[in-house]
């Protein structure tokens, strides 16, 4: 059982609420992050430093949405005020990017530890989901109907996301359903309809 781990650095419970307490999808997107992401506060500083702040700003963004969809609020609280400073003075951005790197590093300690806690991959439970999607047939009109909600920009897409989390990620696979998530939460609706358009070509 995943108990609540690290407090306000993890909030497991945070995190299953938004996929509809399906722990093994919780699970697949938290080792996900820990691949993905945990070089991220380098990469922005390296992009400051290197005098890319446009770029800089779009590592934080992505981070912020990955950390608000796994529950990690301290890194997502860090990066929502870092990010509109990326552009500005050393100053501004120099103390938050060091609050965020140890927040990160913190972070993907907690998740390891979590991981650790669950040693099998679960490569049963992802192919049993892959193959229910497979045989419904409701599941291509629920990507049409998500389709449909992202490209008139209506906020409902966000609850067929969340209510349906298990079935879209099976059928979109686990890094797509997490792209058009975290866009769509950004309310970045047209980068998460073009994400869920390449995945149904």
């Amino acid at each position: 059982m995943l108990a609540p781990t690290g407090g306000h650095i993890l909030q497991v419970e945070t995190g299953l609420q938004q996929l509809m307490g399906d722990r093994e999808l919780y699970l697949q997107i938290l080792r996900r992050f820990r691949q993905r992401y945990p070089d991220s506060g380098c990469e922005a500083r390296k992009a400051l430093t290197g005098g890319e702040p446009g770029h800089a700003q779009r590592i934080v963004h992505t981070l912020k949405g990955a950390a608000g969809m796994i529950g990690a609020q301290q890194v997502y609280l860090l990066a929502s005020q870092l990010e509109p400073l990326c552009a500005g003075p050393a100053s501004g951005w120099s103390g938050l990017l060091a609050q965020l790197e140890q927040a990160l590093r913190s972070l993907i300690t907690v998740i390891d530890g979590v991981l650790d806690g669950d040693p099998q991959q679960m490569l049963a439970a992802q192919a049993h989901a892959a193959d229910t999607a497979a045989k419904m047939p409701e599941t291509r009109m629920l990507l049409q109907h998500l389709a449909r909600l992202l490209d008139e920009g209506d906020g409902a897409a966000i609850d067929v996301l969340e209510q349906s989390a298990t079935v879209l990620a099976a059928s979109l696979g686990v890094e797509v359903f997490q792209e058009v998530t975290e866009a769509a939460h950004q309310f970045d609706f047209e980068a998460a309809l073009a994400t869920l358009q390449g995945a149904m070509a």
